[in-house]
């Protein structure tokens, strides 16, 4: 019994030393992890591997009902998107459109609600471009600030072609102007902003982030209501939402810099997060014309044309006689009499695949080029091919009308 009980008692004690041991040993690793991860990030924020920057600032301490002391925390979240926002939020306004009701009541009430996108300020004057079907049909137009006041604005000029309108209101009211980036320069996957007034006022400066989802889409337009397309607009698409109301806003990129003007989204049951915004690159000399000129003064050929991509490969060879190593270019599907093109020999069935030089690809490289690189009265070399024969005429380009 005796041998028993030391053994015993040898072995209950060796337990009891063992989870003192362990127990102290994990303290202590506990205590040098933490401060390991608290003196870390700073490092790391410093590397940029943390998300986003935070500035922790403490509060007045307050006793909670059972008498202990309670800290409060504010926490500043900085990134890279609400950096973009504070650059650009300001010059966003809204658009209101008001119209008088009727021939015999002169009672004027708004007939809807838009944005816009204050993009200059000189002297006592501030210009504000949005989309032309915002302040279409109305009486009177009026800006809403961010601080919630509504200054009166003047149409200075309108283009439905692009629909872009261009408005003028009184420099004091301005205090930052957005400033333009580089359309031509997006990717797909690029992360973007678009800011504006979704359902109106209410919701004004409301933000949404997304990404180009697509460069140079081409959506047909019909602009006299008959049922035709009878325009292609060229647009940026993003999953940035875009709704009723953010028509004119801004389409701006992680630097805060404005690369397109939101202008339609993709509405159909079956349809999700499609929005599509003017490229700033094509809407900038439609703006300089409507501030300088009241209209867009566009060179004109006097053609009607198609894409050769979207015709059969039968009407290539029968039709157009492309050789086979064309298959990139423009087709004339018709030429105006006394036009421009007419003047210079361009007839049906020739397929323009370079202007001054530069490869043409499709419609939208031609009207590009015509509409960005071009002024009226300038003389424009147009290189065709005719019943599989290369041919180069020079064409002096008029004022287009519509």
């Amino acid at each position: 019994m005796g041998y028993y009980d030391e053994e015993y008692e040898r072995r209950e004690r060796k337990p009891k030393k063992s989870r003192g041991s362990w127990f102290f040993s994990a303290l202590a690793g506990a205590v040098i992890g933490a401060l390991i991860i608290l003196f870390s990030i700073p490092t790391l924020s410093r590397m940029n591997i943390l998300p986003y920057q935070t500035t922790i600032t403490e509060q007045e301490s307050q006793p909670d009902l059972g008498g202990n002391i309670q800290q409060t925390v504010a926490v500043d979240v900085t990134t890279d998107v609400t950096k973009a926002v504070d650059k650009v939020s300001e010059a966003v306004v809204g658009v209101v459109n008001i119209q008088q009701s009727d021939f015999w009541n002169e009672e004027k009430a708004d007939a809807g609600t838009g944005s816009g996108v204050i993009y200059k300020k000189t002297g006592n004057r501030a210009f504000v471009v949005t989309n032309h079907h915002v302040i279409n049909g109305a009486n009177q137009i009026e800006v809403s600030m961010t601080d919630g006041s509504r200054v009166p604005a003047r149409v200075l000029g309108s283009d439905a072609l692009t629909d872009l309108a261009v408005l003028e209101i009184a420099s004091e009211h301005v205090s930052k102007v957005a400033e333009f980036g580089d359309s031509d320069a997006v990717k797909p996957g690029e992360p973007v902003i678009a800011i504006g007034n979704p359902l109106g006022l209410q919701f004004s400066g409301s933000v949404t982030q997304g990404i180009i989802s697509g460069t140079n889409r081409v959506v047909p337009q019909d602009l006299n209501g008959d049922g035709t397309a009878d325009w292609q607009s060229e647009v940026i698409q993003t999953d940035a939402a875009i709704n009723p109301g953010n028509s004119g806003g801004a389409l701006v990129n992680i630097a805060g810099k404005l690369i397109g003007i939101n202008s339609m989204k993709i509405a159909q049951e079956a349809v999700e997060g499609i929005g599509l915004a003017i490229p700033i690159n094509i809407a900038r000399p439609i703006i300089d014309d409507l501030e300088k000129f009241g209209e867009v003064q566009r060179p004109y050929m006097g053609v009607s044309l198609q894409s050769i991509s979207e015709i059969s490969g039968y009407h290539l060879r029968e039709t157009l006689k492309l050789p086979k190593d064309i298959v990139e270019g423009v087709a004339v599907l018709g030429v105006e009499p006394l036009s421009p093109a007419a003047q210079a020999g361009l007839k049906e069935f020739d397929v323009i695949v370079a202007l001054d030089g530069q490869k043409v690809r499709d419609v939208i490289d031609l009207r590009k080029h015509l509409y960005t690189e071009k002024n009226v009265g300038e003389t424009m070399e147009v290189t065709f091919y005719r019943q599989g024969t290369k041919k180069t005429v020079n064409l002096k380009l008029t004022e287009e009308t519509f």
